[in-house]
C-alpha cells in the first residue's frame, strides 16, 4: 500500500477550500491513503472542519486523521471530530485505530514532555503532574492502539513528534514542547512499522526511534522547504 502524509493544513475558512482540495487531490493521486497528522484547523472552530470537509470531499481514497494542539484551541475538539468523521474521515484520537486493505493505522494527537533525560518529570506543582499525566495517557493509547492490531504492517500518527532528531533543529527553549520521546518508546513497544508526525513547523524531515522505527515530520512548512506538498511511501 501506498499512503501520502502531510500535516498542519490549518484550514481557515470556506474561502480557503481551494488551496485544500488542490493540497489534498494531489496527495490522493499519489497514494491509497491518505493520512493527516494534526493541525487540521487554524483555531479548532466548526466551520474551518467544515471547510476542510469541503476539500476532502474531493479526495479519491480514504483519509485517516489526527487532531492536533490548533484543534483544540477553540474549545470545539469534539464537534470538529464530529464533523469530520459524518464526512467520512476516520479520525482517530487518543489511540484509535482503523484497518484498511490489510495494514493497520493507529492514532493519537500526542503531546508535549520533552525528550531523553531532559524529559518533563511528574515532581512538584500539581499543575506540573497534570502535563506529565496528559504526556504518559497519550502515549499509553497509542502503544494500546499499536498492540490491539492483528496486521503485518502497522502505520502510526501522531500530531507530536515521538523523536527528538525531527525537531532538533527547532529552538531548544521549545524542544518539550514540540513532542515526547514517550510516544517514541510508544512505537517501539506497539510494533510500528512506520510513523509520521507534525507541529515541528521548523523541525527536520526524519529520525528514527531507540529502537529503529523511521519517523517522518510531515508539517506543510518542512515539506514546503522540500519542494512537496505531501509525503508518498510504500508500507
Amino acid at each position: 500500500m501506498r499512503v501520502s502524509a502531510l500535516a498542519d493544513l490549518h484550514a481557515r475558512d470556506r474561502d480557503d477550500a481551494k488551496r485544500l482540495a488542490d493540497l489534498l487531490a494531489d496527495a490522493a493521486r499519489d497514494a491509497d491513503v491518505v493520512l493527516l497528522c494534526g493541525d487540521l484547523t487554524d483555531h479548532g472552530r466548526p466551520a474551518q472542519a467544515e471547510a476542510l470537509l469541503e476539500a476532502v470531499h474531493g479526495v479519491d481514497a480514504p483519509v485517516v486523521a489526527v487532531l492536533g494542539n490548533h484543534d483544540h484551541e477553540g474549545g470545539c475538539a469534539p464537534e470538529v471530530a464530529r464533523i469530520l468523521r459524518s464526512g467520512g474521515v476516520h479520525l482517530l484520537d487518543r489511540g484509535g485505530a482503523v484497518e484498511i486493505g490489510g495494514v493497520g493505522f493507529a492514532g493519537a494527537k500526542g503531546f508535549a514532555g520533552g525528550f531523553g533525560r531532559n524529559a518533563v518529570r511528574a515532581f512538584g506543582e500539581d499543575a506540573l503532574k497534570a502535563f506529565v499525566t496528559e504526556s504518559v495517557v497519550e502515549a499509553q493509547a497509542l502503544r494500546a492502539a499499536l498492540k490491539g492490531l492483528g496486521t503485518r504492517a502497522k502505520v502510526a500518527l501522531t500530531h507530536y513528534s515521538p523523536v527528538l532528531e525531527t525537531v532538533a533543529t527547532e529552538p531548544v527553549e521549545i524542544h518539550s514542547f514540540l513532542g515526547s520521546s514517550r510516544l517514541g518508546q510508544a512505537l517501539d513497544e506497539g510494533g510500528a512499522t512506520v510513523a509520521f508526525h507534525g507541529h515541528a513547523h521548523h523541525g527536520a524531515p526524519e529520525g528514527r526511534t531507540d529502537g529503529g522505527v523511521p519517523v517522518y515530520n510531515v508539517s506543510l512548512p518542512v515539506l514546503h522547504r522540500l519542494g512537496r506538498g505531501h509525503l508518498a511511501l510504500d508500507v
